[in-house]
Parts: C-alpha cells; sequence; structure tokens
C-alpha cells in the first residue's frame, strides 16, 4: 500500500501550524480523525494501554479531560501522596530517632509549602514523562473531554473549547473512579473543613485536630503523614479492625498497634452520623457505636478528611446511551475486556477487580494484546496490594480468615521481623512476616507482611504466586544476608516444616 499521509497526521501537521500562525484553519479541529483505537483515559491503565497498543502497531490516540495525563494516581493519589509520605517520614524520623541514633539535630521543623512544592515537582515531572512517552511511542494525545457517540466514534469536547470527533476500529474506556461522596449526604465535601484525599495532599496548614473517616488504605496513609507533621489524628472507622478489603486480621492488629504508637487515636466499630461546623471555626463529628446505637459521642476537629472509598468514575461516558451493559455501578466485560457492544473495551477502576493502578497498567497491556489475537490471562489473586505507611503494609493471595470461609485447609508460618537481623541493624523492628500454604500440597495461598520495605518485598510473594511455588520452594533459594528477604524465608521455612532458624 502507497505510504500516502493520513487525514489525521495531516491533522496533526495543521494543527501544530494553526496553534501560531494559521487562525482560519483552527476550525479543522471539528474535523474527523480515524485511528485504530482510541482509549479514554489517560490514567495508569489508559496511558500503559495506549502505549502498548502504538508499539503494536495501532494507529492510537489516548483521549484525557484533566490537561495531564496519568489519571487520579498519579496527580491527586499514588504518587502525591507517596511524596508526602516519604518526606513526612524523614521529618518523624529526624525529629524522634536521631538522638538514639547518635545524630545531634536541634530545633528540627517542618517547611509545609517546600514540602508540598516537591510533592508538585514530583508529580509535574512525571505527568510530563508521560507526554514524553505519547510523543516517542507515536500515541496521538487528545486533551478533551471524551463521550463515546457510537460503538466506533468519539465525541472529544477539547480544553480549548472546539470539539473533535475521532473514529476507531475499538475503543477502550479506562475512565478510572473518583471519590465516593459520604453516605446519606449529611457531610459534603468542600476541600476545606471537609476534604477528600485530594483536599488532603494540599492542606496549607497542619491541621490542630484531624478526623479521618475511613481507616482504608487511603485514610491511613495521610493520616500518617500529617500525624507525622504534627496533627492530633483520630481515626473513626466501622469494621472492627483497620486496614480495609483483603488484610489479614494478624496484620491489622499488628498495624493498628504499631500506628497508635506513633500517636494515631482509633475509634472502630463506630458510625459517622454526620458533622456541624462550629462558630470558631472548627467542626464537630457526631458519632454512634455501630453495635450499640444509643451508644453517642462527638469529636471535636479543624479538618475532616473523608475516606469511605472510591467509586467508577463513567458520568458523561455515554456507555449508558449506548446500550454498554452495566453490573453493580461497573462495565461488564468478558475475559476479553470486551463489552456486550463488540468495538468497545474497559479497563481498571470501571471494571470488576481491586481498585488498584497495577492491576489497570496490567489490564491495559493484555486487554491490547487479546485485540491483536493474544490470549489475555490476569489472576487477581495474585494482585498485591501495598499500604505506604511506615512501616509498609502488604499482602498478597488470600487471608486465613478467607481461607477459613472457603473451608480450605491450610498451615501457616509467622516469623517477627525482631529476629531478623537486617530490621534489628536498623532498629526497625515492628512487623512480621506470614506464610499461608495448602496443607496437602505445600503450594502458597497467600502471603502477608508489615515491615519498612514491605512494599518491595511484596514483589517476590507474587513472583512466587504467580509460578504456583510452594512454601518450600521459596524456603529453599538462597537470600542475601543480611536482608529482611530473609524474613519471608523464614516465615516460608516455618509454614513447611513447622521451624524457622532464626527464631
Amino acid at each position: 500500500r502507497p505510504c500516502l499521509p493520513t487525514m489525521a497526521a495531516t491533522l496533526v501537521r495543521v494543527g501544530r501550524l494553526s496553534s501560531f500562525r494559521f487562525g482560519a484553519v483552527r476550525s479543522l479541529a471539528a474535523a474527523t480523525a480515524e485511528y485504530d483505537l482510541a482509549v479514554i483515559g489517560a490514567g495508569p491503565g489508559g496511558y500503559v494501554a495506549a502505549i502498548k497498543a502504538a508499539q503494536l502497531g495501532l494507529k492510537t490516540a489516548c483521549i484525557e479531560k484533566r490537561g495531564k495525563a496519568g489519571g487520579t494516581c498519579l496527580n491527586v493519589g499514588c504518587i502525591p501522596s507517596k511524596a508526602m509520605l516519604n518526606n513526612s517520614h524523614y521529618f518523624h524520623v529526624a525529629q524522634h530517632e536521631f538522638k538514639k541514633r547518635g545524630i545531634i539535630a536541634d530545633n528540627v521543623r517542618a517547611d509545609l509549602p517546600t514540602m508540598l512544592a516537591a510533592k508538585d515537582k514530583a508529580v509535574d515531572t512525571l505527568t510530563k514523562g508521560i507526554e514524553g512517552l505519547f510523543k516517542k511511542n507515536g500515541v496521538a494525545y487528545i486533551k478533551a473531554h471524551g463521550k463515546v457517540t457510537g460503538p466506533q466514534e468519539v465525541t472529544c469536547d477539547l480544553l480549548s473549547g472546539e470539539q473533535q470527533v475521532v473514529k476507531a476500529k475499538r475503543i477502550l474506556l479506562a475512565t478510572g473512579s473518583e471519590v465516593t461522596p459520604f453516605p446519606g449526604g449529611s457531610i459534603t465535601i468542600d476541600e476545606k473543613k471537609f476534604v477528600s484525599s485530594t483536599g488532603a495532599l494540599s492542606l496549607p496548614t497542619v491541621p490542630k485536630r484531624l478526623i479521618v473517616i475511613g481507616g482504608g488504605v487511603i485514610g491511613l496513609e495521610l493520616g500518617s503523614v500529617w500525624s507525622r507533621l504534627g496533627s492530633q489524628v483520630t481515626v473513626v472507622e466501622f469494621l472492627s479492625n483497620i486496614g480495609g478489603a483483603g488484610i489479614d486480621l494478624d496484620i491489622a492488629k499488628d498495624f493498628q498497634a504499631v500506628l497508635k504508637r506513633q500517636g494515631l487515636g482509633f475509634k472502630l466499630n463506630t458510625k459517622v452520623t454526620g458533622a456541624t461546623e462550629l462558630p470558631d471555626g472548627s467542626v464537630r463529628v457526631h458519632t454512634v457505636d455501630a453495635k450499640n446505637p444509643d451508644t453517642k459521642e462527638d469529636i471535636d476537629a479543624d479538618v475532616v478528611l473523608v475516606s469511605v472509598g472510591r467509586r467508577p468514575y463513567l458520568d458523561g461516558l455515554g456507555v449508558k446511551e449506548l446500550g454498554v451493559e452495566l453490573e453493580k455501578g461497573r462495565v461488564k466485560v468478558n475475559s476479553n475486556f470486551q463489552t456486550n457492544v463488540p468495538s468497545i473495551y474497559a479497563i481498571g477502576d470501571i471494571i470488576h477487580g481491586p481498585m488498584l493502578a497495577h492491576k489497570a497498567e496490567d489490564e491495559g497491556i493484555i486487554c491490547v494484546e487479546g485485540m491483536l489475537g493474544g490470549h489475555p490471562h490476569i489472576d487477581y489473586n495474585n494482585v498485591p496490594s501495598v499500604v505506604y505507611t511506615h512501616p509498609e503494609v502488604a499482602w498478597v493471595g488470600k487471608s486465613e480468615q478467607q481461607l477459613q470461609t472457603e473451608g480450605i485447609e491450610y498451615k501457616k508460618g509467622i516469623f517477627r521481623m525482631a529476629a531478623n537481623s537486617r530490621a534489628r541493624c536498623n532498629d526497625d523492628i515492628d512487623g512480621l512476616v506470614k506464610v499461608l500454604g495448602d496443607k496437602k500440597t505445600d503450594r502458597v495461598l497467600g502471603i502477608h507482611m508489615i515491615n519498612s520495605v514491605a512494599g518491595e518485598l511484596i514483589n517476590e510473594a507474587a513472583l512466587a504466586m504467580e509460578y504456583g511455588a510452594s512454601c518450600e520452594d521459596i524456603a529453599r533459594v538462597c537470600h542475601a544476608h543480611p536482608t529482611q528477604s530473609e524474613a519471608l524465608r523464614e516465615a516460608a521455612l516455618t509454614a513447611y516444616c513447622g521451624k524457622p532458624i532464626n527464631s
């Protein structure tokens, strides 16, 4: 086929010229561009899928309404929160641990504006990096709100105010999720007194008192940040344990004890019924005992973080009008991530499975490979979860409680970090590693841990589970000494034969 310039390529060139020279040509933005694949959403799932598609030879466009690539994760989620967690941890260590480590540093203070600026710099660098990857791989990046207006059509309301129609053989929905409002509407998020995770990442001053509604991953991470910086933090959780869905109760118990020693307060089995702003500018949060509603308590704070979960973002996407089937509020897909409309696919937070960036990334890659004849496969049981507090908490596979509920016979091995030589050298001994194995076959069923490197170490566990390793397999792999990874080996050894070496 002759290698002739396509209409889309012509539009790109004309668009570049029109931005500084030919104003009359701007109307061409309303013309139609044609692609093999149009991805709506440039978050972790969407941008990765778009790049993979381009690498595999598909003419690809990625449409993003935010104007910055990376989605919630990069802009107001995973990345900025980790920057704040890292730098606030340094401050906490300087304040509370330097002296015992032989370091004298007087009058250590937090410079919040500089800390926030460092967070923003990390975000800005990474968002620009994605745009660079789009350019490198030939992905057309369209800054617009995209609405599916046909099985192979996306109407884009460009941020510049114009409209463009994108025709594509396939459309991939990767629009992610948004903050779940407070149930019942008795608390309205204003990002000032009542903040979501977005507002909690940019508070201009350290609140004297902070109430966190919800003791899941996001609430505990951001609660830790502001506790380290000086807030009196109280976490209010409806359930009887912290950590959210999937956490093993042994880990949750240990986790809560560690955070309590760090200064966080907890009110478990407690339901928030509403809140009142007081004349002095503070907030009074109203609670009841979840098991005994007659027992009521009010708690005062300066800022309230509402962290009760996230929900799929489908507003204005056009899926309902097009007849795309939903299931429990999420887009229903088959094993190829294909909806009931054959040309439309979906991945990430808007479909089943955990709402995690790395899960969306994997789905993006295998979804695109499946479009070209591959065989998509992902085992959601092997998708790791991490809480980036200090110590970190991570797990993959089944918890002990899930195995009990499912009636699966199992054995377990627990090794505490206090017996690990590297943790002892670092004087960072909080936590443990727990390995669960099948009682008959010894196959690893779940691995759970709390320690300072859990977010890294859990990936060895995920790799082992992905390849069907037994507890003995992990125990017989030589681990470098001294490392905290030896705790995983010891826990696996305990699960395998009942006895560790160093405990």
